[in-house]
């Protein structure tokens, strides 16, 4: 079976060293290249024709985000960024995923031969879900953010602007779960939701330190106000909560109202947050007001709980493969029963309120 080739493209020589390292200690792959900056990144790639780049952020002669725009642009392939964990490379490694990267990995700020040690199996894994991710090219120079999809798709033609829902059902939420790939998709069905939309709650995969960057990118795009989610505080409609990296995210009643519980525990399905978890509590606590969508990801978390949902009366969305960066997800929850359309990503925010203007007339009660 051949190898998937990496070049590793890092301006520390200890980096590139423990990366080179920790790629080819595994049977399946191989490091054919380490580039100190992105000019000698671009030689390499154009001689070695490698499946996947690892791509640090702040690098000398080109910044990080320079090289993976033109990249994407001009000969797009998959790439893992690795970025510092801090609150500046929170909110570049976002906009890098945005312009096409497939996932990446936080390097502590502080030790980081150890960090980087310690998330070899991090990484790996992500190297091998890059090499058989959807990568299509960027169409323009500078990418509009409402025009980037995480690399999965072409530019989509913005949804034509949604009406007010009015006086729809309070009662209802809707629950996303998403992983590789689903910082874009997630913006993408959320930008098209009108402000007066159900409460929208949402698992990404995301480690500590990036969720609060991202809702705080996402409110600044969408009509619905978007945050991080709190242990405690009510869910509300026109509002959407993100589950906090490294913390399991649910819902749950208290009186007439339902409220966010954000608490820490053992990884599910190998993550936390966990689309498991949080789909657990819509089939238990929502029931039939709950709308379901599962978006590109590697991996079946979060395909039991939507079924269950389905099953206590949840009507549930599933991305298409055409259009997911990874469909690993979203084709188990379709093998699991779980689906009630398989659409688009372009489709999905469209679909959504129509389904909600169809039901706007039926007393449906908490469970």
């Amino acid at each position: 079976m051949a190898k998937t080739t990496v070049v590793v493209v890092d301006d520390s020589a200890l980096v590139r060293s423990i990366l080179t390292e920790i790629i080819n200690r595994q049977p399946d792959m191989q490091c054919i290249g380490a580039a100190s900056d992105p000019l000698a990144a671009r030689e390499m790639i154009r001689n070695l024709n490698p499946d996947v780049i690892t791509l640090d952020v702040e690098m000398p002669k080109m910044d990080g985000l320079d090289f993976l725009q033109r990249l994407m642009r001009l000969r797009p392939m998959p790439v893992v960024m690795v970025s510092t964990l801090t609150e500046r490379g929170a909110e570049v490694t976002l906009k890098a995923l945005e312009l096409g990267a497939v996932d990446f990995v936080a390097k502590p700020k502080i030790g980081v031969a150890d960090g980087i040690r310690a998330l070899a199996q991090d990484i790996t894994d992500k190297i091998r879900i890059a090499a058989k991710a959807q990568i299509r090219r960027l169409h323009a120079p500078t990418a509009a953010p409402a025009a980037a999809t995480g690399g999965a798709t072409p530019p989509l033609k913005p949804a034509s602007p949604i009406a007010s829902l009015g006086r729809l059902s309070t009662e209802k939420i809707i629950f996303i779960g998403a992983s590789t790939g689903g910082t874009e998709a997630t913006k993408d069905v959320l930008v098209n939701l009108p402000a007066d939309c159900p409460a929208v709650c949402i698992t990404q995969h995301m480690p500590p330190g990036f969720t609060r960057s991202y809702a705080a990118r996402l409110d600044g795009l969408c009509k619905i106000r978007v945050k991080e989610a709190q242990d405690g505080e009510r869910i509300l409609p026109g509002h959407g909560y993100i589950a906090p990296g490294g913390m399991h995210f649910s819902v749950e009643r208290s009186g007439a109202n339902y409220i966010a519980r954000v608490q820490d525990g053992d990884p599910v399905n190998r993550h936390k947050p966990s689309v498991e978890v949080l789909f657990n509590s819509a089939a238990r606590v929502v029931g039939q007001n709950a709308l379901g969508i599962m978006l590109t990801g590697m991996g079946a978390d979060g395909a039991k709980a939507m079924k269950t949902m389905k099953d206590a009366g949840s009507y549930n969305l599933v991305q298409d493969e055409a259009t997911c960066v990874v469909f690993g997800m979203p084709r188990e929850a379709i093998n699991a029963g779980a689906a009630d359309e398989v659409l688009p990503l372009q489709q999905i925010a469209t679909r959504l309120i129509e389904r909600l203007r169809s039901t706007a007339g039926m007393s449906l009660n908490r469970v």
